[in-house]
């Protein structure tokens, strides 16, 4: 996996159901992300985005291909090291929020703590400090069902940056808001691609997303139609061109062997 990338995909399957129900989501899909993109693929609702970012986040897995996130090949990564990949470098935010409502602003936010290994110190601290930078100081007592749509994924956004990832995936994060408190979400992605470096892969239907965005991707019935998917394609080609040229130098020294050992054989059979 090149230095710079932060997601590796080649060539990956995903079906569901057997027989004549079963339906093909990606097929052959490739995509790569750089260290500081904000990427967004946009696509239709079935076009198979949301089951890349839930393959790519460790939440599903795919029937072909690779996949290397930070540096985690998932091929031969362990549930546990997935497990401490998403509740550490890879942030999650959901079009549905999936805020827990007997708990409070500040109790949802600090949910991953419950998670991680040991006892981590300053819990609440860190807590208080992210629901601040979201404009969410004085809401940490509340609940959700007294927060609007926005302050909702407000506190989503605190707490996928709970344990400061450098990866965010995001599914349809402005979906269930309305434009301008949609356009302030997105306004808070720039700021985060810019002021921590933190990566960001957007799946949406939305076109106003891609106004944020380094780079767009079309999917479309499982296929990427449109926009520059690789990165490390030329990387890819010369790592197969060097592969290439090995295997004629192996050719090439085979038959030298085998040239020089004919007039040894002629000389015996004499």
């Amino acid at each position: 996996m090149a230095a710079d990338l932060v997601i590796r995909l080649r060539n990956i399957r995903k079906s569901y159901g057997t027989g004549n129900a079963r339906t093909e989501v990606l097929q052959g899909v490739s995509l790569d992300v750089a260290r500081g993109e904000i990427v967004a693929m946009v696509g239709q609702s079935g076009s198979g985005k949301s089951t890349l970012l839930n393959i790519i986040g460790g939440l599903d897995t795919a029937d072909e291909g690779t996949v290397e996130v930070l540096d985690h090949d998932y091929a031969s990564a362990s549930e546990r090291e997935l497990a401490a990949l998403r509740n550490g470098d890879v942030g999650f935010i959901f079009q549905s929020f999936n805020l827990l409502d007997h708990l409070t602003c500040l109790g949802n936010v600090v949910l991953p703590a419950a998670f991680a290994p040991g006892q981590p110190t300053g819990v609440e601290e860190r807590g208080r400090a992210v629901l601040d930078r979201v404009g969410l100081a004085e809401f940490v007592d509340r609940r959700p069902g007294e927060l609007s749509g926005g302050q909702k994924q407000r506190v989503a956004i605190a707490r996928a940056m709970f344990h400061e990832p450098s990866l965010l995936l995001c599914d349809e994060p402005t979906g269930n808001l309305d434009t301008e408190t949609g356009r302030q979400v997105i306004e808070f992605f720039s700021e985060l691609n810019e002021n921590d470096g933190v990566t960001l892969l957007i799946v949406t239907h939305e076109e106003r997303v891609s106004t944020a965005a380094t780079r767009v991707v079309r999917i479309e019935d499982g296929v990427i139609i449109e926009g520059s998917a690789l990165i490390d394609d030329e990387a890819d080609e010369a790592d197969e061109a060097d592969e290439a040229d090995e295997a004629d130098e192996a050719d090439e020294a085979d038959e030298a062997v085998e040239a020089d050992e004919r007039p040894k054989k002629k000389a015996s059979a004499k």
